[in-house]
């Protein structure tokens, strides 16, 4: 992940932190907005910059001191459902768009890094990732995109998805609760606003570095690497560029179980094989010739 990603994050948190997340905003939004933010956050692409963590833990210290006259079980339960629906949807959004999705050019927005890094994320834990990704920002948004997109058993999906959903949700907003109860944090709960979302940064940044020197061993032990072609290069080894059905592609339908199977991952440039690799119908011409 760039820095640009985890200054993006860190800005956006901050700016979404202690002076709109305040006591007289959410009580002015009401419990909706929060569902909202929550709903597009966990899974809708346009909502990986929101403040879920910190939103989360802000609702719960308010509940407690009853400046949000929303009672804690009904927040939970609402909250949690939020997330499940946000990643069902996510789910059906890489299911629907595919390969498109890692053709989408950059923007100041959305960058093919935050996709390479969810891809990573799932690759490396399978199912689990659907339930790990929830306490990581931004990994959190792509994840259930990136299980759509692979074909991963809708079940299973959806098992996994309910369990980090209630996990998350509830689990985040009890914890500002309970520590919201506490005096040194109620007299100090800006104090306390600032260094939640610094410490929700904190995921970003330990990848970003650890991202970084893999790739700096890679370059140094590949040397000088062939650049991927100009129009880009789908990173489900096999998958056909015109998004059609390749068994490949399908294969999360029957096998579902592990994304590490399903999904065929290219490396990024400067990766140990050097260059991008062929899609499955240019190696079908070259095995012809």
């Amino acid at each position: 992940m760039t820095t640009f990603a985890s200054s993006t994050f860190a800005s956006s948190t901050l700016a979404l932190g202690p002076s709109a997340i305040s006591a007289d905003s959410l009580i002015k939004a009401g419990l909706a907005v929060v569902l909202l933010i929550v709903f597009a956050e966990s899974g809708l692409l346009i909502g990986f910059f929101l403040p879920g963590d910190s939103l989360l833990f802000t609702m719960g210290m308010l509940i407690a001191r009853d400046e949000v006259s929303t009672p804690l079980p009904v927040a939970m339960i609402l909250i949690g459902l939020a997330a499940v629906a946000g990643d069902q949807v996510g789910y059906l959004i890489g299911r629907k768009a595919g390969p498109a999705l890692f053709r989408r050019p950059d923007s100041r927005l959305f960058k093919q890094e935050y996709v390479e890094q969810a891809e990573a994320f799932f690759a490396k834990n399978g199912p689990r990732s659907i339930v790990l990704a929830r306490f990581v920002p931004i990994v959190r948004t792509f994840t259930p995109v990136i299980a759509g997109a692979s074909r991963m058993n809708y079940r299973m999906f959806t098992i996994y998805n309910i369990i980090g959903g209630l996990l998350w949700g509830c689990g985040v907003t009890l914890l500002g609760f309970y520590l919201g109860k506490i005096d040194f944090i109620r007299n100090n709960i800006e104090a306390m606003l600032v260094l939640v979302v610094l410490v929700s940064v904190v995921p970003i940044m330990v990848e970003y570095l650890r991202n970084r020197r893999k790739r700096a061993r890679a370059t140094a032990a590949a040397g000088p690497t062939t650049e991927a072609p100009a129009g880009g290069q789908d990173r489900y080894d096999g998958l056909p560029a015109d998004g059609g059905d390749e068994d490949g592609w399908r294969q999360g339908e029957d096998q579902g179980a592990d994304p590490s199977v399903t999904m065929r991952l290219r490396r990024g440039g400067g990766g140990g094989g050097g260059g991008g690799r062929h899609s499955a119908a240019h190696r079908r011409e070259t095995a012809r010739d």
